[in-house]
């Protein structure tokens, strides 16, 4: 029980602070006064039902008075939405003793089953700070995780969460590892699997460094956060969703992890591997088939690297029950036209209703992984099953089945289109001969996408392609003249987004 001395009144500043929570008081309050608190302490903000950990700011103008705490959104929902005027206490939190496997880690010691799950505990209390996540995502970058690591932290990131468990013995699932950028293949994948009867219970990331991920197209055309008994009933009826896992809780941590690697640009590959698995056990799927763009400017740059990853998703995923095929695939230039949530979605539509102006890339790897997972559960023979994928998009089944889908998840809307847009064009006459698909996600990005919806970019050639002066090599979409300006000049500075050579005869 707090004494009434240590009591400040809430006010809700509306201060966006995405995932962190925030808590604001005035530095000669009596509450920071008495508990000794400074800018940036992890302090214990409790109500009369909810308590949350929050990072401390102080103020020292008029924006509070000494009787009041402010909050961010975060901790305001954290807190489960309490009133203004409701009274809020304050204490300093327990130490949190597992930053000390963090720091251990740092030095070169590894994670045990043990020490993982204390710290994934901890984090998903939301006892580490922004700080403290800093340190623990830096500790796991590059392959600073071997296997066993791997394994540990996968299996506290599912415990961390709830767990579907479908009753069936073929739930499919399908991941990208990214670095790609356009390759929105799920949501083709996922409608040809459905029609075809099997289970997949699709869940997916925002994007983290790139211009979306597959739930931010997604929700261009549908809603995508649902509750854990909305999407179990979904899919019971549906056979399939495609939905953002973070709104159902399943490994939980994860999405706190992802928060603090796309602030810092950082990835790592035992993390990555933790998160697209735990991710899967966590959705009860059985059978896993993961794509991995290999190619100089993607995000696996090398065979080797594929193939080290490659065997770290297998055996992790066997290790936590689940078979694991993986596929390594052309990563040297994007896939699609269109780059950002909306114009990703486009692209999608555009294959599923056989549009002839369709892109084919995008079309013809979405068939040939459908093809695979259809031989996985074996539904076909095999050598079959591209056949059979394409034979479900031809007759229109896959789209009846995406419309299904969007239905069952809250409606379905075309997704829109961007008021401001600049094409570039060829200054030379030649062939194109590569892509740089980090400047292109970059340029996408500073457009505005994922967080404009229908900013971008949509690329209108290939390697191969014979282009003259003048002909359109990509065109940049924008909601507003300022991104759309932002990100010109940024390709000002770097002009080989898409290198065009003479023709040798």
């Amino acid at each position: 029980m707090a004494h009434e001395f240590n009591f400040l009144k809430l006010k809700r500043l509306g201060v966006d602070t995405h995932q962190e929570a925030v808590v604001y008081m005035r530095q000669d309050c009596h509450v920071a006064i008495a508990e000794g608190f400074t800018a940036q302490s992890r302090v214990e903000v409790c109500t009369e039902s909810s308590s949350t950990i929050a990072t401390l700011a102080l103020v020292s103008n008029e924006l509070l008075s000494h009787e009041q705490a402010g909050v961010s959104e975060a901790a305001w929902r954290l807190l489960n939405k309490p009133a203004d005027d409701e009274h809020l206490s304050f204490r300093h939190p327990r130490a949190v003793d597992s930053m000390s496997f963090v720091r251990g880690k740092l030095y070169g010691e590894r994670f045990t089953a043990e020490t993982a799950a204390a710290v994934i505990h901890d984090i998903k209390q939301g006892r580490y700070s922004d700080i403290q996540l800093s340190a623990f995502v830096t500790a796991c970058a590059g392959d600073r995780l071997n296997l066993e690591e791997t394994v540990a932290i996968t299996q506290a990131m599912v415990a961390s969460g709830q767990r579907f468990n479908w009753g069936e013995s073929k739930v499919l699932d399908k991941h990208c590892v990214g670095g790609l950028p356009g390759n929105r293949t799920t949501p083709i994948v996922t409608a040809i699997i459905a029609a075809n009867g099997l289970m997949m219970p699709k869940t997916s990331s925002r994007a983290i460094t790139s211009p979306a991920g597959t739930a931010d197209t997604m929700e261009t055309m549908t809603p995508v956060q649902l509750e854990f008994d909305q999407m179990q009933q979904i899919v019971e009826q549906q056979g399939a969703c495609l939905a953002w896992g973070g709104s159902v809780s399943l490994s939980p941590t994860d999405d706190i992890v992802i928060r603090v690697e796309r602030a810092l640009d950082l990835d790592s590959e035992g993390q990555l591997v933790a998160s697209v698995i735990s991710k899967k056990v966590a959705a009860g799927s059985q059978q896993v088939l993961i794509d991995i763009p290999v190619g100089p400017t993607a995000k696996v740059r090398s065979q080797a690297m594929a193939e080290r990853l490659a065997s770290l998703l297998e055996q992790t995923g066997k290790a936590m029950g689940l078979n694991v095929s993986t596929v390594i695939t052309d990563g040297t230039q994007p896939i699609g036209r269109g780059i950002g949530p909306a114009l990703e979605a486009r692209d999608v539509l555009q294959v599923l209703m056989n549009d002839q102006n369709a892109p084919q890339d995008l079309k013809q790897k979405s068939l040939q992984l459908a093809g695979t997972m259809l031989e996985m559960a074996q539904h076909c023979d095999v050598g079959d099953g591209f056949k059979l994928a394409e034979e479900t998009l031809i007759s229109g089944n896959a789209m009846v089945k995406f419309c299904a889908i969007c239905d069952a998840q809250g409606g379905f809307q075309q997704p829109g289109t961007a008021p401001y847009t600049h094409t570039i064009t060829a200054t030379a006459n030649g062939v194109v001969a590569y892509f740089n698909n980090r400047f292109i996600s970059r340029l996408a990005s500073l457009a505005g996408a994922p967080n404009a919806v229908t900013a971008g970019l949509e690329v209108h050639v290939q390697l191969g392609d014979q282009v003259r002066v003048g002909t359109p090599l990509f065109t940049l979409h924008a909601e507003a003249p300022g991104e759309l300006q932002y990100a010109l000049e940024f390709l000002d500075g770097h002009t080989d987004v898409v290198r065009i050579e003479e023709e040798l005869v």
